[in-house]
């Protein structure tokens, strides 16, 4: 490694976990996503709520806006309530698999670097091109 270059197989190790920092990043935006909505959904419910049953009421429908009754837009907004709270369930479970992940990525390129060689458990490229890695 003190020719500047690094190693083919921790060049492939170093990628992967910038890949898996990338998956992490969007499911964070997607969670911060899914929180405003779940927050605009409460507000649409809190305001919703406050008004008497025989109010006019409309709901969006993309650029214009569709008269409705308070029943129907209550049950709509607790049924999108209930999808982001799956939605954000499921990003949660995502993100820890990847953080944990991450932790073994990291774990394993530090190792490598140290000694200088592809772990055991690695699936890589082999340092030397002329001879075929049994592992592949």
């Amino acid at each position: 490694m003190s020719s500047g270059q690094m190693p083919p197989w921790l060049q492939e190790q170093l990628m992967k976990m910038q890949q898996s920092q990338q998956n992490l990043q969007v499911i964070m935006q997607q969670k911060q996503q899914i929180e405003m909505e779940k927050i605009e959904t409460e507000k649409s419910l809190d305001e919703l709520r406050k008004a008497s049953d025989d109010d006019t009421v409309y709901k969006h429908a993309g650029s214009i806006l569709i008269k409705s009754t308070k029943k129907e837009l209550i049950e709509e907004l607790e049924e999108r309530k209930e999808l982001t709270k799956t939605r954000s369930t499921v990003l949660e479970k995502q993100e820890s698999r990847l953080k944990e992940s991450l932790k073994e990525q990291e774990a394993k390129i530090t190792e490598m670097m140290k000694s200088g060689t592809p772990s055991s458990g690695a699936t890589m490229t082999s340092p030397n091109p002329t001879v075929d890695d049994p592992r592949k």
